[in-house]
């Protein structure tokens, strides 16, 4: 049987009547147990003035998560490149990386991760970043090998920590895979946001895939939604009341894109999917339900399957 390799994609959701604060002090909670229950990875996505979404600054929470962890990976699902300097992306998780030694993932995407006027409050014309997003990805992965040039001066994005932050491009589409494939980084194909099949896109990102300094090999992974709960029915149950954030969804969709039911029967399907895909580690993305102690739960029983198996 294929071994699966499980890690937590993170929106930092708050949940009912809690504050921020609360919040993000379950985020941690989730960390460190995932942590716990043998997860590979943290990841933290960004989200700007969005409902019930806690986190708009994934490399301060990353920092937050790290001190409170010893081993789970930690990186951000996503970076939301379009909004910012190359070079001061690389140098926030080039500080992550340096005080987090081998354990750190900078995940970029292109998504505006919120409203038209919360990306122009944050960054102006995003219309106009998103034409440059090669570019900026060509600049962000040149820092990253400390081989980047300003009008012809070299630049370099410090401190300089002797282990790389791994390079992953998320995405939902051909775009995303064949800009991932064209600079040698990792790619994480969004199922459970995507309308797409994902298969193709993802052999694309392999064959087209070029070698890089960053990355000897593609590798991918496949970021799907669960919600696992022990008894026959209740997972189905929490699903209905779910609201997926910033993700709308048309009548039907929601049972395409979540995957419910026992422990058994989730894993079960997740080694289904990785035949599919070709793919072995696979980001958990479980929704707000009703109660953190529901989300965890959902996580843990995940993982307990996954070990025995």
């Amino acid at each position: 049987m294929q071994q699966l390799s499980l890690s937590v994609l993170d929106l930092v959701p708050h949940t009912g009547e809690s504050s921020f604060e609360e919040a993000l002090q379950h985020t941690v909670t989730l960390a460190q147990e995932a942590e716990h229950w043998g997860y590979h990875r943290y990841w933290a996505a960004e989200h700007h003035d969005m409902d019930q979404l806690s986190c708009a600054s994934p490399e301060v929470l990353l920092a937050r998560i790290g001190a409170a962890t010893k081993q789970i990976r930690l990186g951000s699902g996503a970076v939301l490149l379009p909004h910012y300097s190359p070079l001061k992306v690389a140098e926030n998780f080039r500080m992550l990386a340096a005080l987090f030694p081998d354990r750190v993932d900078l995940g970029i995407g292109r998504a505006p991760g919120g409203s038209a006027h919360a990306s122009m409050a944050l960054s102006g014309n995003y219309l106009s970043h998103v034409a440059e997003m090669r570019d900026r990805v060509k600049a962000l992965s040149e820092l990253l090998q400390d081989a980047y040039t300003y009008e012809g001066a070299a630049v370099t994005a410090k401190p300089v920590p002797k282990i790389q932050p791994a390079l992953w491009m998320l995405g939902t589409n051909t775009k995303s895979a064949a800009l991932a494939a064209e600079h040698g980084t990792g790619y994480v194909f969004g199922q459970f946001m995507s309308e797409k099949d994902g298969k193709e896109i993802l052999a694309q990102y392999r064959e087209s895939f070029t070698v890089s300094p960053l990355q000897p090999s593609p590798a991918a992974m496949v970021a799907v939604s669960v919600i696992c709960a022990a008894v026959p029915g209740e997972a189905e149950a929490l699903a209905e009341q779910v609201v997926m954030p910033g993700f709308p969804m048309e009548e039907g969709e929601k049972e395409r894109r979540v995957i419910t039911g026992t422990p058994d029967k989730v894993h079960s399907r997740l080694l289904l999917m990785a035949e599919y895909y070709g793919c072995s580690e696979f980001m958990i993305f479980t929704p707000p339900l009703g109660s953190y102690e529901q989300r965890l739960s959902s996580y843990r029983l995940l993982s307990q399957v996954m070990r025995q198996g």
